[in-house]
């Protein structure tokens, strides 16, 4: 490669899943910034707020879609229907997940499917869904949200750690099977992110201090964006010979 790394994403369509809120709010701000037009895959699709308008004053296309995880009808339209409007799909962002806590032996088993179908199951056939397109179109980027929590243990945590362990691997699967058709696929890693979703367990002071304390290098709690700008690497020429790989974005947590 002669020319310098690049990191717009001018031309290209992105589709992030769970975009209403938190870090998939974040994650498409930032790759609109970058250059993409941005389709909204929302469980409740009048859940956007002003994310479109955000999307479309930095000169960018966004296009809410009606996008519940649960429901693979709802993942394949929406797939289809981000191509029918932009033409193409060339980035993926697999944000949408839940993390219902509990201790191991108290989980019910609605819980566990809730978990396993939005986390793992969405997952997967989100990326399918998109993968179809990105082979006939010859490429594109699969970006799937990982946690630290697929790396090591969190307490009443067991099932959601199972699951983020378990797309970690799915990402390596994925990047071996879909090379040959210049697919990259990626997953990041992220610690304690400040988000509506944290906002709850974080405003305990002793839980604030323990997570701070392991999170080892920085001592803070992480920003959306900083989740985001590893997303708008992952989905850029610059990282063209990056696949099957997890970013932790953790502080320095696993580092310890």
């Amino acid at each position: 490669m002669s020319s310098f790394p690049d990191f717009s994403l001018n031309g290209q369509v992105a589709l992030v899943t769970g975009a209403g809120r938190g870090l998939g709010r974040a994650i498409a701000r930032a790759l609109a910034h970058a250059g993409a037009d941005v389709a909204l895959g929302l469980r409740d699709i009048e859940s956007h707020g002003d994310l479109p308008e955000q999307i479309e004053a930095m000169g960018r296309k966004a296009l809410p879609l009606q996008m519940d995880m649960t429901k693979l009808d709802q993942i394949e339209r929406a797939v289809h229907d981000a191509v029918g409007h932009f033409g193409r799909l060339d980035i993926l962002v697999n944000n949408a997940g839940i993390a219902p806590g509990n201790l191991a032996e108290n989980v019910t088993e609605a819980d566990f499917d809730e978990t396993l179908a939005i986390n793992l199951k969405g997952t997967f056939f989100a990326a399918q869904a998109a993968g179809r397109v990105m082979i006939r179109q010859g490429g594109g980027r699969i970006i799937n949200m990982s946690s630290q929590a697929g790396f090591i243990a969190l307490p009443t945590e067991a099932v959601y750690c199972m699951t983020k362990a378990g797309i970690a691997h799915l990402t390596k699967c994925l990047a071996v099977e879909w090379g040959k058709h210049n697919i990259l696929v990626n997953a990041v890693a992220p610690t304690f992110i400040h988000t509506p979703g944290t906002k709850e367990v974080l405003s305990d002071p002793a839980f604030h201090d323990d997570v701070v304390e392991r999170i080892a290098a920085l001592h803070r709690i992480g920003e959306p964006m900083e989740v985001a700008g590893a997303v708008v690497f992952l989905a850029s020429s610059s990282a063209s010979m990056i696949t099957g790989h997890t970013m932790l974005i953790d502080g320095g947590w696993t580092a310890r």
